[in-house]
């Protein structure tokens, strides 16, 4: 496969001219491409004069390199090159590709090649006794999910078994090569997975039963469900408690567990997420909730510590979360309340933003830049 040379003088014609109709084409194809580059045209010009002899002879690659004004060797190198150019006469009704790359010889090409032995030649190359049908071995032909697969001419089939190539090959030397299905030869669309989808298919009750079952997990963990504290009506409230209901009423477990779990009976799998998080998340009446305090006329911007996005800056405001001083003051039960009202996992740790807080309570960016050796975010 790795040696293409041209065939033998015995089968070289002594000249070659393009018809009328293909002359036309041609010069056509040869005026798309701009002036001192019309040597781009070699390979349409190859394929249409294979088109018309059925293979690639010399006189063929002489007469396109005078006509794109190149080096004889330039046009040969190309023929050589692309196992696309038959450089010796072909079978007149098919001439078979067979892939052998990996994919296709795990999936069976062996057997392939043994059918095309047995029906048109042992050795490739070599035509049938009528010369109708000739066969050889190739590289990959870019169908590897069909694997295995052959190409005739333009045309690809794939899927293929022994015994379907059989079929293929004996409609093609009895004339009728138009009329077979190109593609999968199996019930595959295109390249779609063997046996039909596997994935975003309807199975939605299996993922509403494992939502339901989640919810039913969460509503038995222990939530501190306790009223709220006499000295919470002292603490300043967030400007958004007075609009956001979920500030103002703590949610408890049994309520909102019972509630939940009816509410995945009537919504879709993809909505559970949602009701799953108000069963999880931390009591905002909870003892550890750190302490807010009323919006001030100028707040640091919480989005230099790392991790904190507008969305979550805007979560924390809610809070009553508005200074570097109040992060970096977070004891270890408030950083975990906070991580778990957020549905962190832990990232308040990793990210370490009570030192990245202190640092820029202390001195700003400045001190974040002499603390951490880099500008924040």
């Amino acid at each position: 496969m790795s040696v293409r040379r041209l065939a033998e003088d015995q089968f070289q014609p002594a000249a070659f001219a393009f018809n009328d109709e293909n002359a036309a084409w041609a010069d056509k194809t040869i005026q798309k491409y701009p002036a001192g580059r019309q040597q781009s045209a070699v390979i349409p010009l190859l394929m249409r004069a294979q088109e018309q002899d059925g293979w690639v002879t010399r006189a063929a690659i002489e007469k396109i390199a005078d006509m794109l004004d190149m080096a004889y060797i330039r046009v040969l190198e190309v023929a050589t090159f692309y196992t696309q150019f038959q450089l010796g006469p072909v079978g007149t009704r098919a001439h078979i590709q067979v892939c052998g790359t990996t994919p296709c010889m795990l999936r069976g090409s062996e057997s392939l090649m043994a059918v095309c032995k047995s029906k048109i030649h042992h050795h490739p190359f070599e035509r049938n006794a009528g010369g109708t049908l000739s066969w050889e071995e190739v590289e990959c032909l870019g169908a590897c999910v069909n694997a295995p697969m052959v190409m005739i001419g333009k045309d690809t089939f794939e899927d293929l078994t022994p015994a379907r190539l059989e079929e293929i090959i004996d409609t093609f030397e009895a004339g009728n090569g138009a009329s077979i299905k190109v593609g999968p030869q199996i019930d595959r669309h295109f390249s779609s997975p063997e046996g039909g989808p596997t994935s975003l298919t309807d199975e939605e009750p299996k993922k509403k039963a494992s939502a339901k079952k989640v919810v039913a997990e969460a509503a038995t963990a222990k939530v501190d469900a306790a009223p709220v504290p006499p000295s919470e009506a002292a603490r300043p409230k967030s400007t958004d408690a007075e609009t956001n209901a979920a500030l103002k009423t703590p949610v408890t477990a049994p309520k909102a567990a019972a509630k939940n779990a009816k509410a995945v009976e009537e919504q879709p799998a993809g909505a559970t997420a949602a009701l799953v998080e108000n069963v999880a998340k931390p009591s905002l009446s909870d003892k550890n909730r750190p302490a807010g305090i009323e919006k001030p006329e100028t707040s640091d911007d919480l989005k230099l510590i790392s991790g904190v996005g507008p969305k979550i800056e805007g979560t924390l405001h809610e809070l009553g979360i508005f200074t570097f001083a109040q992060v970096a003051g977070w004891k270890k039960a408030e950083r975990e309340w906070v991580d778990g009202y957020l549905n962190f996992k832990g990232r308040i740790e990793r990210d370490d933003w009570i030192k990245q807080a202190k640092a820029l309570a202390k001195g700003g960016e400045a001190e974040y830049i002499k603390v951490f050796g880099k500008k924040p975010r």
